[in-house]
């Protein structure tokens, strides 16, 4: 796909980089720029950069950087054209695509066509719910767990009929085929040996909840029984698809994330219609995740956006399995966690029905810090007095604090878990195994940084001003540069920004030459979009190129003497290789000569 400069100028200009950014997580003002703490990589300090000014971001952690473009690619992992629609939606710009080719943006145009399906089916699900006869049996579910219309139109609220192909039988005639219907989850070939073969409703008689990403898309579905003694399961997800990664997803985030950052905290609960009632009740930092425990990327993400999360898991065993398959993901994120404890019976959506939003928010208030509850849990019924009966509990405890990893938070754990349990802390702490996850080893640390290997400083400072500065630019292209650049070992960069239809003045233009760049070029440009011009830029570029002058010249004398050295060269080539070598000795005299006027004169 070929999308025309202007067009890629005109989406840039109307997306703000801030107001994008922000949107997926919380930026703080930091003079004139904006920080955060980085997406791309684990950081306790935010050095993740966003400018405004510039319309550019850098991680001076990671080294990731760019325009607003090459952000939604990264973050959100889809290629150039798929980001520049996506923000030209965001806007409201329609995008006319040039095709060059019948394989070309194979992948963007299956993701988007996904993205329409799931946002068809939200609507025909809804409409089921909403308007039509076999919708009934939803509604009247609905209204005995005291959700309006008004609560199901603001989820997308929908029911899938008790057909095995009613759904699949409406998408075709909206004219999906049946690659696309299994792409997405949707339906269920009956024979998994036979793709292509046969194929059935995967949702059926089951009331619906769209899954949306943190950007407010549906890219699956959620649907529960109506039938408090069905067999099925009670909830069914969506598989995983090129949309959907269930560890990757939090129920509710594009709704809740302002709320979060306000509070700096998060209620996290099991279910869909927990979160819904909690949400409508007044009680917005809530999230759900996909499935029963938190998973590292669903900690990841939920970092950005506060520092506390409170589990409100049931108070059955299964909950209590969650809450502790949550905990190492949530603690190796370094998020405080404490325990919300449910009354016996109740979840949040049926103590909110009965007693109101007050005594939920009680619940949070006296929530109990995780490791007091954990100490109770653990030894409440243990036999302390029988010497394995304790050690088996201890070491249960030691893996627990081996999760923390901040130093004095986990020696204040293991300091209290040796109390309770009535031994020497430092024997204790030889229990707790050395956690595998440390900072310095985790996967995302280890990614190597995306700005490759940086022009020299020369260079780089002349790459800056061309950049930044319209008199500085001006001067450098008025210099017979290509035959020196051509001379310089790093110098590509350098060569495409003065090639490059750009003004230094005009973020649009500068976000448009961003785009013409591979990753690493960009993150390298997205550095110097954010450094200090100096003072007179015109003539410190005057100074940098003389270096840089001066060093393609010593390269081509030290070309010519070593040709000079070449045996059987013959009388002709000697004497014009002799004389291309005085003229470089001059040139580079006449450099020296003038620089020592001028330190003369100074």
């Amino acid at each position: 796909m070929a999308i025309p400069p202007a067009t890629i100028e005109e989406v840039s200009a109307a997306n703000d980089i801030v107001d994008v950014i922000g949107s997926y997580f919380p930026l703080k003002r930091a003079g004139t720029n904006f920080k955060a703490l980085c997406p791309f990589h684990q950081e306790k300090t935010p050095s993740f950069t966003v400018s405004p000014q510039r319309q550019s971001f850098h991680c001076f952690g990671c080294g990731v950087g760019g325009s607003v473009f090459r952000f939604v690619m990264d973050y959100e992992h889809v290629d150039f054209p798929a980001a520049v629609q996506k923000l030209a939606a965001r806007a409201g710009i329609r995008i006319v695509e040039e095709r060059q080719s019948v394989d070309e943006d194979r992948q963007h145009e299956a993701r988007r066509a996904l993205l329409a399906l799931h946002a068809e089916a939200t609507e025909w699900f809804h409409q089921n719910l909403m308007k039509r006869d076999l919708g009934a049996p939803a509604r009247a579910y609905l209204k005995a767990r005291g959700i309006t219309n008004e609560v199901a139109r603001n989820w997308k609220l929908g029911f899938a009929p008790d057909g095995w192909t009613t759904f699949s039988d409406w998408a075709a005639g909206e004219g999906y085929r049946p690659a696309q219907l299994i792409a997405s989850g949707l339906v269920k070939v009956r024979d998994e040996t036979k793709p292509s073969g046969e194929f059935y409703d995967r949702f059926r008689g089951r009331l619906m909840f769209p899954i949306n990403n943190d950007i407010g898309e549906v890219i699956a579905f959620s649907g529960r029984v109506l039938e408090p003694e069905a067999t099925a399961a009670k909830y069914l997800n969506s598989p995983e698809t090129p949309l959907f990664r269930k560890g990757q997803v939090l129920f509710g985030l594009h709704k809740t994330k302002r709320a979060l950052i306000d509070a700096e905290s998060a209620v996290i609960c099991e279910g869909q219609l927990d979160l819904i009632t909690l949400f409508e009740a007044g009680i917005a930092n809530v999230v759900a995740p996909q499935g029963t425990a938190f998973t590292e990327t669903q900690a990841r993400v939920l970092k950005r956006y506060v520092r506390e999360v409170i589990l409100c898991f049931d108070a059955d065993t299964a909950g209590q399995k969650a809450a502790e398959r949550s905990l190492e993901a949530l603690l190796e994120n370094d998020l405080a966690v404490r325990v919300i404890e449910m009354p016996a019976g109740e979840d949040p959506d049926s103590l909110v029905r009965k007693s109101g939003s007050a005594a939920f928010n009680e619940l949070v208030k006296n929530a109990r810090e995780f490791f007091d509850f954990w100490l109770e849990k653990k030894t409440g019924t243990a036999d302390l007095n029988s010497m394995r009966e304790k050690m088996n509990v201890a070491r249960e405890l030691a893996t627990t604090a081996a999760h923390v990893r901040e130093p004095l938070l986990r020696g204040e754990v293991v300091n209290r878990m040796a109390a309770r349990l009535g031994l020497p802390a430092a024997e204790f702490e030889k229990l707790v195994p050395r956690s595998e996850k440390r900072e310095t080893e985790r996967p995302e640390a280890r990614e190597p940084k995306q700005n490759g290997t940086p022009p020299s400083h020369d260079v780089a400072m002349l790459c800056l001003l061309a950049l930044r500065d319209d008199e500085a630019r001006a001067f450098l292209q008025r210099q017979e540069w290509e035959e020196v650049v051509q001379k310089i070992p790093d110098g590509e960069l350098l060569q495409k920004i003065l090639r490059a239809d750009l003004q230094p003045s005009e973020p649009a233009s500068l976000v448009r030459f961003q785009t013409s760049l591979e990753a690493g070029e960009e993150a390298t440009v997205s550095n110097w979009m954010l450094q200090k011009v100096p003072g007179d830029p015109a003539a410190v570029a005057r100074g940098w190129w003389k270096g840089v002058a001066q060093q393609a010249l010593r390269r081509d004398l030290e070309i010519a003497e070593g040709q000079l050295k070449l045996p059987n060269l013959t009388g002709g080539e000697i004497m014009q290789l002799q004389k291309q070598v005085l003229d470089l000795q001059k040139q580079l005299h006449e450099f020296h000569r003038l620089a020592a006027d001028r330190a003369e004169n100074s």
